[in-house]
């Protein structure tokens, strides 16, 4: 069985030449290569990226130099502070003791201070502290740390929040290590220390 030989229609040929004239022939060169002939249309500039606003309309970026600053305003916290992190623990002890503890009524049974310590030495203190009182039967504990060195950060590559032992301790004490002997940690009364101290409540002795 022979397969017969379709032709083109009248206006398919139309069609055809019209798109023919839009073409622009192909030239071989000394290489054996192919470029496109002079008459062809240069490439269409580059035209600059858009990027959307803060409502969502579409707009050119604005220029930045090397060595520029961001302006203040653009900055973003990307963590909570302290005080919102403790807030959002749940409450392990009792409720009534809790309030006492917040209002200042409940005496610390010992005291640990970590003022002019680095990262390196306060940790092991600490944990040798915590360790030491629950094994005499302590509960309740204050670790002052120090509000820290006011003023901005010096812009390293990681920005240095203030008071990088203020910031430590408490995750130190919530570390899986301790939450065997820590039941409670939060900010201390005004009287033991205040934003510059914390109450570990500690677990009690089996």
């Amino acid at each position: 069985m022979t397969r017969r030989r379709r032709t083109l229609s009248e206006d398919d040929l139309a069609v055809w030449r019209q798109v023919a004239k839009t073409t622009n022939p192909l030239e071989k060169n000394s290489f054996g290569t192919t470029r496109l002939s002079e008459n062809s249309a240069p490439d269409p500039e580059p035209q600059p990226i858009k990027s959307e606003t803060a409502n969502g309309v579409a707009g050119t970026p604005q220029k930045f130099r090397i060595g520029e600053t961001a302006a203040d305003h653009v900055g973003h916290t990307l963590l909570p502070t302290i005080q919102a992190q403790l807030a959002q623990q749940p409450l392990k002890m009792d409720a009534r003791t809790f309030g006492k503890l917040k209002r200042g009524k409940l005496r610390p049974e010992r005291k640990l201070d970590l003022h002019g310590m680095t990262l390196a030495q306060a940790h092991p203190v600490l944990n040798r502290f915590i360790q030491s009182a629950f094994a005499d039967g302590l509960r309740l504990v204050v670790v002052i740390t120090g509000k820290g060195r006011s003023g901005r950060d010096e812009g390293g590559p990681i920005p240095t929040p203030r008071g990088v032992l203020r910031h430590q301790v408490p995750g130190w004490l919530n570390a899986p290590g301790m939450q065997a002997l820590v039941l409670q940690v939060t900010d201390a009364h005004a009287r033991h220390g205040g934003a510059g101290a914390y109450y570990v409540y500690l677990r009690r002795g089996r």
